[in-house]
Formats: C-alpha cells, sequence, structure tokens
C-alpha cells in the first residue's frame, strides 16, 4: 500500500478550518488543486473538525480511486452546541480519547461513512505528548485490545493497513516492541528544523516499517520564517528557535534558494521516509508549495542546516 502513496501526499486539516476559516468552495478547489497535480494520497482524520475534513474529502473523492488515510483514539459525540478545538466552522461534536477495541470500530465505522473508503488507519496522538500523566493509561487501553481491533480490520480486508500517527518518535519504539506497524505517520519531528526522531529512521528501515512525514514546516515557521509571532510546535517560537532559523534563513538566501523548498524537500531525502504530506486551505498555497518542491537545493545547504537542528539532545 505504502508504494502508492507518491512522494508527497496531501494532509487534510487545513481544508476542515484549522486557525482559519476554510468555505467549502475552497476547500474543493484546494482538493482538486491536489488532484489536478497528481496527488493521490490524502490524510485525514475525525478531529480535523471534527468529522468536516472526512465529510469534505470523501465528497470530493466521489468516483475517484486514491489512497486514504484516516485515524482512531478520538471519538465524537454529536451535540448541538460544542466548545472551540481549535477548528473554525467545525462539526458541532465533543471529543474525548478512546483507545479500545470497540471504540476504535465505532470510529472507523463512522469515519467510513464520511469517507466511502480507508486504506489506512492511524492509532492518532498515542503517547506522552499528547497526554501527559495519562499516557500509560491510554497505552494500556491500546495494547490490551486497541490493537486486536486494527488487525482484524486489516486481516479482515477492511483496511490495507494500520499504523501510529504521532509527534513523538518515543511512543512509536514502545510500540513497535510489541508489535509491527505498517506505516508510521511522524509529525514535526524529522524537519529541516527539528531532528529530535532521526534514530528511529534506522530500526523503521530495519523493521521494514515506510514512515509519512507530516508537520514538516513545523507548525509555520519554516514557510514564514523567523518574523515576529512565528509558531513553533503549535506555539509562539521562542528566542532559541527563532535564532536556529534565522541561521537556516541564513543558508538558503546565501544558495539562493527559499526556506520552503529547503523545508518541504528535506524529510524526502531519507530512503525511510516513503511520502511527504503538504497541508493547505488553499489552491495558490498548495501550488506554492508544489513549485517549492520543485525548486533545486543543493545537498551542502542540508548539511549546513543540520548545524542548526533540534537533536536528540536537544531540550
Amino acid at each position: 500500500m505504502t508504494s502508492g502513496l507518491g512522494p508527497f501526499g496531501f494532509g487534510c486539516a487545513g481544508i476542515a478550518g484549522m486557525y482559519q476559516a476554510c468555505p467549502e468552495r475552497k476547500a474543493m478547489a484546494t482538493l482538486q488543486a491536489a488532484w489536478d497535480n497528481g496527488i493521490r494520497y490524502f490524510d485525514t482524520a475525525p478531529f480535523y473538525g471534527t468529522g468536516l475534513s472526512e465529510q469534505r474529502l470523501g465528497q470530493f473523492l466521489q468516483g475517484k480511486r486514491a489512497v486514504v488515510s484516516t485515524k482512531v483514539g478520538r471519538v465524537l459525540t454529536p451535540v448541538d452546541d460544542a466548545p472551540d478545538n481549535g477548528f473554525i466552522g467545525a462539526l458541532p461534536a465533543l471529543v474525548h480519547f478512546d483507545y479500545t477495541h470497540d471504540a476504535i470500530l465505532r470510529s472507523f465505522e463512522a469515519s467510513l461513512a464520511r469517507l466511502g473508503h480507508i486504506d489506512i488507519l492511524y492509532v492518532h496522538d498515542i503517547g506522552r505528548f499528547a497526554h501527559g500523566d495519562q499516557a500509560d493509561r491510554h497505552m494500556a487501553d491500546l495494547m490490551g485490545s486497541g490493537l486486536q481491533a486494527l488487525m482484524r480490520l486489516r486481516d479482515e480486508g477492511a483496511i490495507s493497513a494500520w499504523g501510529l500517527g504521532v509527534n513523538e518518535a518515543e511512543v512509536c519504539v514502545q510500540v513497535m516492541q510489541v508489535a509491527q506497524p505498517d506505516v508510521i505517520l511522524l509529525a514535526g519531528r524529522y524537519t529541516l528544523l527539528d531532528q529530535r526522531a532521526e534514530s528511529l529512521l534506522p530500526l523503521c528501515q530495519a523493521r521494514g516499517v515506510p514512515l509519512v512525514i507530516g508537520g514538516v514546516v513545523n507548525s509555520g515557521i519554516l514557510a514564514t520564517g523567523a518574523v515576529p509571532g512565528a509558531h513553533f510546535n503549535y506555539e509562539p517560537a521562542s528566542a532559541d528557535i527563532l535564532s536556529r532559523v534565522r541561521g537556516i534563513e541564513a543558508l538558503c538566501k546565501g544558495e539562493g534558494v527559499s526556506l520552503l523548498a529547503a523545508a518541504l524537500q528535506f524529510p524526502g531525502r531519507s530512503t525511510a521516509v516513503a511520502s511527504v504530506l503538504l497541508g493547505n486551505a488553499d489552491p495558490a498555497g498548495l501550488l506554492q508549495n508544489l513549485n517549492a518542491v520543485r525548486q533545486p537545493v543543493p545537498d551542502r545547504l542540508f548539511q549546513a542546516a543540520a548545524h542548526y537542528a533540534l537533536r536528540e539532545n536537544s531540550p
């Protein structure tokens, strides 16, 4: 299945109003731009707009054949009025974490109804990055019964593959000690700026687990540069991060290439990486990214930029 992903896929959080409104017409135009430019892998999740992203993607893909991944771990309960969860214009639903067998099956069936077809099912945000002190409890649910649901869905042919969709390498290693995911979606931890998951790559290669890399602009700073208000890792960038990005920007300027081009192309240089997700909320932004991935970037820039990257021993 991962052989059909292509070097670039499309991440569908933005078309569900992540951080800014995305009317349906714009969402559909963005998906069409991705399709017209040869993208055939689309990643979504129930959490994105509490079902809105899946709903829009399913509508767009009617009559089309593409690789679709979505996620389990958050269960939606429709309500008349729901609290803000970071998505503007989201469908009204309450969200709670549940990694047990029955919850995963319920989540899958609801996603399937919205999407019409699912190839890959990722376990969404398991681990300490998302759960802190509750991480062990959720991991116990996944290991106790949740994995059985995932393997059952794969073995019965309801999906082609299951994996992890996370923001940390540590939980990937933890799960791989007891199970064999088919693929891992890692967001924000193998980028031009943040390479704290670097040691995960040889493990994945040795186990035959391909990586999909998301969050390649680290919440925006590798697209905007070190400007006032730039975000890194879902929050305002620290002085240290701003300094690191300024260093990378200077290297890019010296080579005559854009920071965005270097950021989008960095992960795919590794043979461990099967696909890199591009995420946009409008066609113009997507086309800008697609143009950036075609811009020549010399290897020496990537080598020099490693000096500024966060590594595994970074705070």
